[in-house]
């Protein structure tokens, strides 16, 4: 029979034991996550501030930041502070939480890049409906039901995980808990009904994946037959951001979860762990302030206003 017993805590990996190094995974950590924040809030603040930007593809976007703001709080701040402090633990509910709002973040993520997708592909093979069809009412109902869909599905998935029994210890082979670690954890006898869940996301990831390159290929057909270059050009711009977000997404996700686990932890573990579940928080801001002529002029305008009244007030203050 297989040794039960009732887990109150799990240990996280830790990146070193070394204290210097922990001090420096701090600092790295720090600076990414600040990085994280500050692309995210401004992508929010101008999408917010400028009416140019109240637009369904926008919209979309400032709930990406959102989720990638979500996503990269619930594990970064968690592993900072361990390091900080020289320990290694995570009380059982602040793993469930955790395990809850990873899965919800990262879902959403998914489902919304989907969502941005129909978009593109309304947008640019059916620009006359595009208006009726994306629409203000129509942009809150998906928005509101993906994040209503995810939160219904977290739930679910997360109280299934954890409702197998743990017989193997409650050292959890990831700097955050993670559903794939935590099954080794599992009973064999308790494992099917989790291998059912992942099997259901597994099945919903390629749903999304296919949808995604079914609106792109429709998407290039439609911009192959523009008649002038530029069209074409501007056309495919619009696309490119997402496009590249979404191959972020599912090249990040797909090297993590293809490569074969080990029964012990690696340095190579550790590597793909931190890409698929920061990099791309780090990274979708970047890319769509680069990549995103109006996201620019945006900002820009921003950063003008902010220095044209912080000059105002120093003026002001000196005539005092």
């Amino acid at each position: 029979m297989s040794n039960r017993t009732t887990v109150t805590e799990f240990l996280l990996l830790g990146f070193s034991d070394i204290r210097e190094l922990q001090i420096l995974h701090f600092m790295v950590f720090l600076v990414i996550y600040l990085a994280a924040l500050m692309g995210n809030l401004l992508i929010i603040t101008v999408v917010v501030l400028d009416h140019h930007l109240h637009t369904p593809m926008y919209f979309f976007l400032m709930n990406l930041s959102i989720l990638d703001i979500g996503s990269i709080s619930v594990t970064v701040p968690k592993s900072m502070a361990n390091s900080l402090m020289n320990i290694r633990s995570i009380s059982y509910s602040g793993c469930v939480a955790q395990v809850f709002l990873f899965v919800f973040f990262v879902s959403a993520d998914l489902v919304l890049l989907t969502v941005m997708a129909y978009d593109r592909y309304v947008a640019i093979c059916q620009p006359l409906h595009y208006e009726r069809v994306m629409n203000r009412r129509a942009c809150v109902q998906m928005a509101a039901g993906v994040w209503i869909s995810v939160f219904l599905y977290s739930v679910l998935h997360t109280g299934i995980t954890f409702a197998i029994s743990f017989c193997g210890g409650n050292i959890v082979d990831q700097f955050f808990c993670e559903i794939p670690q935590l099954l080794k954890l599992a009973c064999s006898d308790t494992y099917l009904s989790e291998t059912g869940a992942i099997a259901f996301s597994v099945c919903l990831g390629l749903s999304c994946f296919v949808f995604i390159i079914v609106s792109y290929v429709q998407i290039f057909k439609t911009v192959l037959r523009i008649p002038t270059e530029r069209g074409r050009h501007k056309a495919f711009s619009t696309c490119l951001p997402h496009l590249t977000v979404v191959s972020l997404f599912f090249c990040t996700a797909t090297f993590a979860y293809s490569h074969p686990t080990s029964s012990s932890a690696s340095g190579l573990d550790l590597v793909v762990a931190v890409l698929y579940s920061v990099l791309p928080a780090v990274m979708n801001p970047i890319i769509y302030s680069m990549r995103n002529k109006e996201i620019k002029a945006a900002l820009r305008k921003l950063i003008v206003l902010r220095l044209f009244t912080r000059n105002k007030l120093s003026d002001f203050f000196l005539w005092l």
